[in-house]
């Protein structure tokens, strides 16, 4: 039972090793939830990634430029600290006793030290500067980013949101911006002034002794071939982490938010096992990201003490054979262990690199999605009447799984038609190509006698006003999401349109009435009142063509009654497209289309279908025995 569970979800979500060989996308249609499977294990081009990366910063040059500038100098400031102490050690430490005089000694002693004591004090400024700088340019940069990502957002395709997890997209969000504001806070710096030191330190050590600098200078080829090894194989690691991190936080936001589903059909235990097994899924690559990217600093870290006892041993034997001074030995050794430091610094930080790498290549994955096609040669319309014409229209979600088939209607300015039949007829199907959300395989829609897709996206759905059967509600007052159907709406409009609603009764028994703040999408509100307040944000607008998808699902009998009195005076101007289940919502209908697998098997008024004794009948008169 185990391992059928285990298999299961294996074939469900995909394991690392499934994730990590194959790159698949689980597409479903516009109410359906989907994930995007990536390859763990394929290689990121790190040239791109980091390119795209420093165009961010390249829009803070002067801040950025300034940084650098203070990183150079504390970088040098503490090198030239370090090389005073040669001179200090061998004048005033270890001198010659015929020659020796105490108090010039002292005083050289003393002033030797303030002269490094002032060279450490632009040191410890500098560094200061540049992190606050940097500060600024990172949080700047990411305000781009998340901008960017945002702004992208709004440009994508219904397609794409129907295909890819919430959860997932708001990880980009969150756990992926803020990998990339980790890196560039501290670890860019950090790995600048690394090499900088490393420069710094080489040309010092060689200047103060050949011998002593080259033994540390052959031993960087052999860190440096080590670090690259490790990167290379925690590369995908944390590739796959970031992955696996998005789909837990997708899996959880679904199932937080359709707690009341998982209740009712006793699936905790269920939703356990599976966000069991993601968090498991999370656990290991996260371990095998971890450790490969830990072990760098500890392996970096050994080496480095074996250059610098090696430096010691051979730079112990030159100052008892040759004559090498102490103050050299030491300034040496020092050396050595600050060329070793920052080439460990840099191998530990690079577990924050591979995290922001993954993360940005997802932000810049949503980035490169394709926005929503350009309008092209559209034509200019002052108005939109609501004539509606569907010629021979064909469509599918995915090639080759064809939902609407030769789908042909028309509805004239004023007219309400209204479409039946069974789950998935492909009656939303029909409405999101009137709105554009997507378009159609063949055939044409027409507004007016315009091709739809000559009518430019932005006026053509401004003057389409839907209310769908899953609400949604923003954050703010009442007044404020019923106004989102018309931003120039006055106060008296809003309270009309509520009244037209049936939602101006019990909007006035709130707390503060308009002013209520709704949140947590109207988690204060029933299902049904704040289905009120989405038919009262469609009354508001003007729009010509007005969508009713379920829009009385959620509301009792008695208040649909009450609904349909005032949405009767709001289409009597409008073109209506109806679609319920309820076919007493549909009575009054010029048309009604019945759909059954996609395709116009019925048509006419409330009597012609019923006299006709078809598919439209049974449905009456099965719903009339239910009720």
């Amino acid at each position: 039972m185990e391992n059928e569970k285990a298999l299961r979800l294996k074939a469900k979500y995909g394991g690392s090793t499934a994730a990590s060989t194959s790159k698949k996308e689980m597409s479903v249609g516009p109410r359906g939830r989907g994930n995007t499977m990536s390859s763990g294990e394929k290689p990121k081009n790190l040239g791109k990634t980091l390119a795209r990366l420093f165009h961010y910063l390249a829009h803070e040059r002067l801040l950025m430029t300034t940084a650098l500038i203070c990183t150079v100098i504390n970088t040098i400031s503490t090198l030239i600290a370090s090389y005073l102490l040669r001179p200090i050690m061998n004048r005033f430490l270890y001198f010659d006793p015929d020659n020796s005089d105490l108090a010039s000694r002292l005083g050289g002693l003393f002033a030797g030290l303030c002269v490094m004591a002032g060279v450490y004090a632009v040191a410890i400024f500098t560094q200061w500067l540049q992190q606050r700088l940097m500060l600024t340019v990172s949080q700047r940069s990411l305000r781009r980013m998340r901008q960017e990502l945002y702004d992208k957002l709004q440009t994508l395709p219904i397609r794409y949101f129907d295909t890819h997890p919430s959860g997932d997209l708001m990880s980009r969000f969150t756990n992926d911006v803020d990998a990339v504001g980790e890196m560039l806070n501290t670890t860019l710096i950090q790995i600048i002034s690394g090499f900088i030191t490393i420069v710094g330190t080489v040309f010092l050590m060689l200047y103060t002794n050949l011998i002593l600098g080259g033994i540390t200078i052959i031993m960087t080829p052999i860190l440096v071939l080590i670090s690259k090894k490790l990167i290379e194989a925690g590369r995908g690691a944390y590739k796959l982490q970031q992955h696996n991190l998005g789909m837990l936080n997708g899996f959880a936001e679904e199932t937080i938010t359709g707690q009341k589903v998982v209740k009712v059909f006793n699936h905790e235990e269920t939703a356990q096992e599976e966000f069991s097994y993601l968090n498991q899924e999370l656990c290991e690559a996260q371990i095998k990201a971890q450790f490969r990217s830990g072990i760098m600093g500890p392996s970096t870290h050994q080496l480095c003490n074996v250059s610098y006892a090696l430096t010691a041993c051979v730079g112990g034997i030159l100052v008892v054979t040759r004559g090498f001074d102490i103050g050299g030995l030491t300034v040496s050794l020092n050396y050595t262990r600050q060329f070793n430091r920052p080439i460990n610094e840099i191998s530990m930080q690079m577990n924050t690199v591979f995290s922001a790498l993954a993360g940005a290549e997802r932000v810049f994955d949503v980035l490169d999605e394709q926005p929503e096609p350009a309008d092209t040669d559209t034509v200019a319309l002052k108005e939109i009447k609501g004539h509606v014409v569907l010629d021979h229209v064909n469509f599918g979600y995915e090639p080759g799984l064809p939902i609407l088939h030769d789908i042909s209607l028309y509805a004239k300015p004023g007219q309400k038609i209204a479409f039946v039949g069974s789950t998935g007829a492909g009656k939303t199907t029909v409405t999101n190509l009137l709105s554009r959300f997507y378009d159609v395989e063949s055939g044409q829609i027409t507004i007016d006698g315009v091709p739809i897709e000559k009518i430019n996206r932005g006026f053509l759905r401004s003057n389409i006003a839907m209310v769908l059967q899953d609400t949604h509600l923003f954050t703010g007052t009442v007044r404020e999401n019923i106004r989102y159907g018309r931003l120039d709406a006055t106060d008296e409009e809003v309270e009309t349109a509520a009244k037209v609603a049936s939602a101006h009764s019990f909007i006035m028994n709130l707390e503060n009435g308009y002013d209520t703040v709704l949140e947590h999408d109207g988690a204060n509100l029933s299902q049904g009142q704040r289905q009120l307040l989405n038919i009262a944000r469609a009354a508001i607008s003007k729009a010509p063509i007005l969508i009713l998808d379920e829009a009385t699902s959620s509301v009792d009998t008695r208040t649909e009654r009450h609904i349909e009195e005032g949405m009767d005076a709001l289409m009597k101007d409008r073109t209506t497209f109806v679609i319920a289940h309820r076919l007493s919502t549909v009575r009054k209908a010029n048309a009604i289309m019945v759909l059954e697998k996609g395709r116009i098997i019925e048509r006419g008024d409330h009597d012609e279908l019923l006299a006709a004794g078809g598919r439209y009948a049974d449905l009456y008169h099965e719903i009339a025995e239910l009720d």
